[in-house]
């Protein structure tokens, strides 16, 4: 029988490796492109920097020190020059993959960091595993812009799980869904015509705005801003903007407000303002042919008929108005039940003289 030599027998008394083999190693150096680690073999095993991790900001240093145990897997026994390649990260996409399988399985809720936006959706990574998120399925709405969510932890379900051809697909958008349907359940049952509530204006058009109650919106329409008149939205709200509204009626899912509270109301008290004789102030908001509407305050209009513009004779109230311009007038008929004002500005003139007199000089004429 053969003596072993020195170099054979130090070569038996290390273990065999084979590429694919997961072993555990003890860390000996930490350098920052690699970690140098003893895997009972009679070559180090080397762990670089990109096998560790896909993110290329992690500092090898703050991860390992010298004497920690890491289980890794071999990817190449030599490497051409004596080393043995190691891996972490694939290690981990692995058991990332099986993590990822159960919640699929088991339609588990998933959270994890977006480490990539790209043009089609979002990439997340799950223990080094990577999951895709597509545009369609990161919300309930259309995003355009999806770089919001750059770096931001969302939670997400597992819809396919086809790894072998590197398809695995989450959806948040569903997630969404459920949960806003949850709220609106519970929005519907605490709510009721006539309640306060409070909301964030959502979205502006030109009929009106949508207010986000927390859990469904409603509307506030152009006509019930004020008590006055609104004649653009956008110049009144912008989106962001808190706001408390008084719920007016509930249609199903469909939720009218206004903020015409009652206690506000101006003609509450317009008659001891506006009452017959009254001489009062306003503001031409509008005009047709047969007079102005003048507004006295936001919420209060009166008539002023073209007949009361002037003693002398008016066409149309645009030959002796604009819009804008404030007059004084008295106050000539008052109607709480219709909220209808009658003004005249003639009442406020003198009478010119053939109109004071005319009767009088057309008998004298007459006669004569």
């Amino acid at each position: 029988m053969s003596e072993l030599s020195f170099e054979q027998m130090l070569d038996e008394s290390f273990k065999t490796i084979r590429n694919g083999e997961v072993v555990e190693g003890t860390v000996i150096d930490v350098k920052d492109d690699e970690i140098i680690l003893n895997i009972g073999y009679k070559a180090d095993g080397i762990l670089t920097k990109n096998e560790y991790s896909n993110d290329s900001s992690v500092d090898l240093r703050t991860i390992a020190q010298p004497g920690d145990k890491m289980e890794v897997k071999i990817l190449k026994v030599n490497d051409g020059e004596g080393q043995v390649l190691l891996t972490y990260k694939r290690l981990a996409a692995e058991k990332g993959n099986k993590r990822i399988e159960e919640a699929f399985e088991n339609h588990e809720v998933l959270t994890a960091k977006v480490a990539q936006v790209l043009n089609g959706g979002l990439s997340v990574v799950v223990e080094e595993a990577r999951v895709f998120i597509p545009a369609s399925l990161v919300s309930d709405a259309y995003e355009k812009d999806l770089t919001k969510y750059a770096d931001q932890e969302i939670e997400f379900v597992i819809t396919e799980f086809n790894p072998r051809r590197r398809r695995i697909i989450g959806d948040r958008k569903q997630l969404i869904v459920a949960e806003k349907a949850k709220l609106q359940e519970e929005l519907f049952a605490r709510i009721q015509v006539g309640d306060v509530v409070e909301g964030t204006i959502k979205n502006i058009t030109d009929f009106g705005a949508f207010v986000d109650l927390g859990g469904a919106d409603g509307l506030l329409h152009i006509s019930e801003m004020s008590w006055g008149r609104v004649e653009n939205p956008r110049k009144v709200f912008k989106v962001g903007d808190p706001i408390t509204v008084l719920i007016k009626d509930i249609n199903g899912d469909k939720i009218a407000l206004t903020l015409k509270f009652e206690d506000q109301n101006p003609w509450l008290n317009a008659y001891d303002k506006y009452a017959a004789g009254n001489i009062v102030e306003g503001r031409v908001a509008r005009m047709t042919d047969f007079g102005a509407f003048v507004e006295l305050e936001p919420g209060v209009d009166a008539l002023l008929h073209v007949s009361q513009i002037s003693h002398d004779h008016v066409e149309k109230p645009s030959d002796a108005l604009s819009v804008g311009q404030i007059i004084t007038a008295k106050v000539v008929d008052f109607n709480e039940a219709d909220k209808k004002i009658s003004l005249s500005m003639k009442a406020l003139e003198s009478a010119p003289a053939e109109e004071a007199y005319g009767d009088e000089y057309t008998d004298e004429y007459t006669e004569e």
